[in-house]
Parts: C-alpha cells; sequence; structure tokens
C-alpha cells in the first residue's frame, strides 16, 4: 500500500482523492485545501485526516507521495517542497505559466532524482493509448497526418481565464502533449488564435479559438483545431493517417444506442459534457500508472521533462500567433 496526501480539494483534486480511496494499492492518509470547509468536507466523505497545513502533510513520514491538484501558480512551491521532503509528487498540469520558473525547479530538486509525474491524463484514456500503441506497432505504416480536435462545452469563468495563462498554456497544452505522445518530437510551430466565442475572453486578453500546425521531427504534420465553445458537448478526437491506413478515436456517449425514426437516422446520445466524465477511465489508469512506478521504482510516462516540453510548445505558439511567423524549436 502506497500512502497518498492530497493538496487541493476543488472538483479535480476531490475526484482524485476518490480515485485514490479506492485504488487496491493506494491509501488515502489526508487532504488538504486553503479552503479548510473544502478539505473537511473531503475528509468526511473518505473517512481521512484533513490536514491543518502542507507542513503537516510534508512532516509525515509515513506519507509516501502527493498528488498536487492546487492552482497552477502555487504547483512549483508545492513540487519543490515536496520533492525535498522525499515524497512522490503527481502534479496537475501544468508545472507552472512561466517556462524559467519550471526550468529552475528542476535545476533544483532534479539532483535529489525524484519521483514526477505530471498530469497529462489522456495519455491513459483507453482509445488514444490504442491509437497510439498501434501507430508504433505499425498498424498505419509511415505516421504522416496526426488530427487533433479538442473543443469544450463552454467558455471558463472569467476570473479563472484571467489567471489561467491562456488557452495555449491551460487548454491546448493537453494537446501539444498529445501530440508528442503521437508523433514525436516536435520540431516546427505555427499558430493562428482567433475570438469567435467570448467578447469578455479577448478583453481578458486571451483567444477562444485555435489552429495550430505543428511538425515532428519524424516528418508527421499534427493539426490541433480548439474552441472554447461546442454546443454539443466536450468534444475531443484524434485521427492518426498514415502510409497503410489511419486510425480514429472518437467522442464518448452514455450509451451507444441510435434512434432510427422519421426525425432523424443514427441519433445518439449526445456527447458527454466535461473532462471529469469524459476521461473517468483516463484519470483512474493515471493513478494507478504512478502507483506501479512507485512500488517498481520506475520512471512515469508522462514525466517532469514532457511537462517541460510541452509548456516549450505553448510559449512557441503564442509567439507564433504573435508574429506571423513559423517557430522552429
Amino acid at each position: 500500500m502506497v500512502a497518498f496526501a492530497v493538496l487541493g480539494c476543488g472538483r479535480i483534486g476531490k475526484m482524485h482523492a476518490r480515485n485514490l480511496a479506492r485504488h487496491p494499492r493506494a491509501k488515502l492518509v489526508s487532504v488538504f485545501d486553503v479552503v479548510h470547509s473544502a478539505a473537511a468536507d473531503t475528509a468526511r466523505e473518505l473517512g481521512v485526516t484533513a490536514a491543518a497545513s502542507v507542513e503537516a502533510v510534508l512532516a509525515d513520514k509515513a506519507i509516501e507521495a502527493v498528488l498536487i491538484a492546487t492552482s497552477t501558480d502555487t504547483h512549483v512551491p508545492l513540487l519543490t517542497a515536496a520533492a525535498k521532503a522525499g515524497k512522490a509528487v503527481l502534479c496537475e498540469k501544468p508545472i507552472d505559466l512561466d517556462i524559467a520558473r519550471a526550468e529552475a525547479c528542476w535545476a533544483e530538486i532534479g539532483p535529489l532524482n525524484p519521483l514526477v509525474m505530471i498530469g497529462f491524463n489522456r495519455r491513459f484514456d483507453p482509445s488514444f493509448k490504442a491509437v497510439r500503441d498501434r501507430i508504433a506497432a505499425g498498424e498505419v505504416g509511415i505516421l504522416e497526418q496526426v488530427v487533433i480536435t479538442s473543443r469544450d462545452p463552454g467558455p471558463p469563468p472569467i476570473a479563472y481565464v484571467r489567471v489561467s495563462g491562456g488557452l495555449f498554456r491551460d487548454m491546448t497544452i493537453h494537446d501539444f502533449d498529445m501530440a508528442r505522445y503521437l508523433a514525436g518530437d516536435i520540431v516546427e510551430v505555427q499558430a493562428f488564435g482567433a475570438n469567435l466565442v467570448e467578447p469578455a475572453i479577448k478583453e481578458a486578453g486571451d483567444i477562444d479559438a485555435a489552429m495550430v500546425t505543428l511538425r515532428a521531427a519524424g516528418g508527421a504534420l499534427v493539426h490541433i483545431n480548439n474552441s472554447r465553445r461546442a454546443s454539443y458537448g466536450y468534444d475531443q478526437r484524434i485521427e492518426a493517417f498514415g502510409s497503410k491506413g489511419m486510425l480514429q478515436a472518437g467522442n464518448k456517449r452514455h450509451t451507444t444506442v441510435e434512434s432510427w425514426n422519421h426525425a432523424a437516422t443514427g441519433a445518439q446520445d449526445p456527447v458527454l459534457h466535461f473532462f471529469i466524465e469524459r476521461y473517468t477511465d483516463a484519470y483512474a489508469a493515471e493513478i494507478d500508472h504512478f502507483v506501479t512506478c512507485l512500488a517498481d521504482k520506475t520512471t512515469p510516462i508522462a514525466s517532469f521533462a514532457d511537462g517541460l516540453a510541452a509548456l516549450k510548445l505553448a510559449d512557441a505558439a503564442y509567439e507564433s500567433m504573435k508574429s506571423g511567423r513559423v517557430v522552429r524549436l
């Protein structure tokens, strides 16, 4: 049994805490949140301790690993403190909004050889993983094109937009990681952004729609398209095309039932509404992978280096969007 603490008891932190509480090889010991009532509610639900402070969590020698699900601006200090306390860390993305701070974090903790995993949960989606495994097995031959569609059901609150670091660091970062996961290292980035959804997002200094084209070191081209509004739900699809064929992974629905009548043919349930519902299996598999890495002392497939690489792609996308040029890495 690996003993865990969860830092952050918002929507995603509570979801992670629940997954840890029911994992057969993990033991959730405590939770913490700066909003004490949120920690108390989660602790009460799961039958664990609501820690009085981060320091109390890190001083507890029984706790082997911490899961960081706090606001992005706290990731680096918490990750650093946890690593120095000898804890393994699963940290939600992004590592930070500033690449220099993220790099400085690793420069400080890297010599400690910590076990750190970044929360790129989509690598663990069963369908997306199957596409990646089948590419690796040669099913599509030489990979030539990847298309990644990621559209939210609606814009986030403007207060969140103002502190999110922008669409590329907050939302597209998952797609940048998926591009690397499927096609390998990226060497060129060209990005276009627009404000087509919510005027207040533009007033907050962000975009709400984007298209990004990437070139992988192996030659494959990757296209990412994002929108902050999909009227039909959470749109999450990938397509991998190569010299021998194509693989697709589509959206998920509550059921596979289709309705055929005078009004519609092949009508299905709406796609699942948002990320926790859509990636339920992926989040559980992510926790399982991290627990396995702890037990086997192996490196996670979503490492700190992967977090840095995705953040660099986000920065390159902003540079390209502002300059109108292709950015080479």
